[in-house]
């Protein structure tokens, strides 16, 4: 079983800045990609930004400039530092891992995507 859970979302005026964090728990044997997924209402879930184990990023190109993804390996914990934030950005915003699982005898399974349950953005004035 593996777990990903978000936080840091909320209601914040145009101009400002979020934090999101997601928090990879459970069977894990190594976190390949991680990324931020949004989807707003009425729109198809669209990639924010994505990096890979070894630190390389990718953004989309509505965010570039903006929002700055990063990870703790350590920490199985991703990042997406949101800033100048636009009404546009309203979505809520998923947490996407690829998992090595971890079997009960030590070694490594497959690989497996997860997905968190959401953390609502809202940017309004």
């Amino acid at each position: 079983q593996v777990q990903l859970v978000e936080s840091g979302g909320g209601s914040v005026q145009p101009g400002g800045s979020l934090r999101l964090s997601c928090a990879a728990s459970g069977s894990i044997f190594s976190l390949n990609a991680m990324g931020w997924y949004r989807q707003a209402p009425g729109k198809q879930r669209e990639l924010v930004a994505r990096i890979t184990s070894g630190g390389n990023t990718m953004y989309a190109d509505s965010v570039k400039g903006r929002f700055t993804i990063s990870r703790d390996n350590a920490k199985n914990t991703v990042y997406l530092q949101m800033n100048s934030l636009k009404p546009e950005d309203t979505a809520v915003y998923y947490c996407n891992a690829a998992v090595w699982g971890l079997l009960p005898s030590g070694a490594r399974g497959g690989m497996r995507d997860h997905w968190g349950q959401g953390t609502q953005v809202t940017v309004s004035s």
